[in-house]
């Protein structure tokens, strides 16, 4: 049995056709072509039958026409993309559609090339990076013609989103509660996955740097697979050492969630026992035994700020890095903040 041919695209042509007018007529009503005196009945008559037929403006034709699409690009590392992230996407592409533009989000592997022949499908609008881009990949959105890029290619190290918050800040919020609890031995749990490694790296260095600022050792870096057996292996291990942590930064919550298993099958209490904060406030922290206090971002409404500045920059203004939430030596904003709960 031959399969259904897919439907058809309508043109403008086929606009014409149902309205009766010329090619050009109703060419420059849908492009709403500018010095054109033709009468508002008859632009009506052409947006009618546009809409009655299902007639869409067709891209490639439009981003020939401008020179840029209405597609922004956001550039995201190689990370599994937890409730976070897709909370930050939904919200910036709600700010983005509002103003007539699309998000497209990327997973970056690290090859230039492949965000070269990015740049050359979607020819983007603006593009914004959870990191700095390199020289080359610079190089490569200049000749491509893309302009409005977050962070500014020539932004000074450390001015990137992805480290200041989703990395070091998140360790060193995490590192501080603790502190400010009265804990000054701490320990960082990691993921045992490998996409995590830079990830988990930057965290545990944010919570080294709030426990160098309160004059404490760093803290005790550990792996801690999610697996309980293995989570009570890495705490015995934490147990014996002559300065044993008293609480631990987990990575995310499904880290705190392992070491709370593993601390039960040990019979050991938290917080009495040892102090555990996780991270990204997933729906399961609330529901674990004791509730899992937690720091999470409002990446939502950073979605949103970033998405403004996107549009600020399209029309016309400069891209400030320090207008930038979070970035570089600015201070973190409300956007990183700890949720309270019984575990810490």
């Amino acid at each position: 049995m031959a399969g259904k041919r897919p439907a058809r695209r309508v043109t403008s042509t086929d606009v014409a056709r149902e309205t009766g007018l010329s090619r050009a007529t109703v060419s420059f009503v849908l492009n709403d072509t500018p010095n054109q005196s033709i009468p508002q009945a008859t632009r009506e008559r052409v947006l009618q039958a546009a809409a009655r037929l299902g007639y869409t403006p067709y891209a490639p034709a439009r981003t020939l026409r401008s020179g840029r699409s209405d597609v922004v690009v956001l550039v995201l590392p190689g990370w599994p993309q937890g409730p976070a992230m897709t909370e930050f996407v939904d919200r910036a592409a709600g700010v983005l559609t509002g103003a007539g533009l699309t998000l497209v989000t990327h997973v970056h592997s690290g090859d230039p090339g492949m965000l070269a022949n990015l740049w050359a499908a979607l020819t983007p609008a603006a593009v914004f990076g959870m990191r700095p881009f390199t020289s080359e990949e610079a190089e490569g959105m200049r000749r491509a013609g893309v302009t409005a890029v977050l962070p500014p290619p020539q932004s000074p190290p450390g001015h990137d989103l992805g480290s200041s918050l989703w990395v070091r800040g998140i360790g060193r919020v995490q590192a501080e509660h603790l502190i400010a609890k009265g804990h000054t031995r701490l320990a960082y749990a990691l993921p045992d996955d490998p996409r995590l490694t830079d990830l988990g790296r930057g965290r545990a260095e944010g919570a080294a740097r709030a426990c160098a600022d309160a004059r404490l050792s760093p803290p005790v870096v550990s792996a801690v697979p999610a697996d309980t057996s293995a989570a009570a292996e890495v705490l015995t291990a934490w147990r014996a050492l002559p300065a044993p942590p008293t609480a631990v930064c987990a990575f995310n919550d499904e880290v705190a969630l392992a070491l709370l298993s593993g601390m039960r099958t040990l019979g050991l209490d938290a917080p009495a026992d040892l102090a555990v904060v996780g991270a990204d406030d997933i729906l399961a922290a609330r529901f674990a035994v004791p509730s899992l206090t937690t720091v999470a971002i409002d990446s939502g409404d950073l979605g949103a700020r970033i998405a403004h500045a996107l549009l600020r920059i399209l029309d016309g203004d400069p891209a400030d890095p320090a207008a930038f939430p979070g970035v570089g030596p600015i201070p973190l904003p409300e956007s990183v903040h700890v949720i309270e709960r019984d575990s810490a």
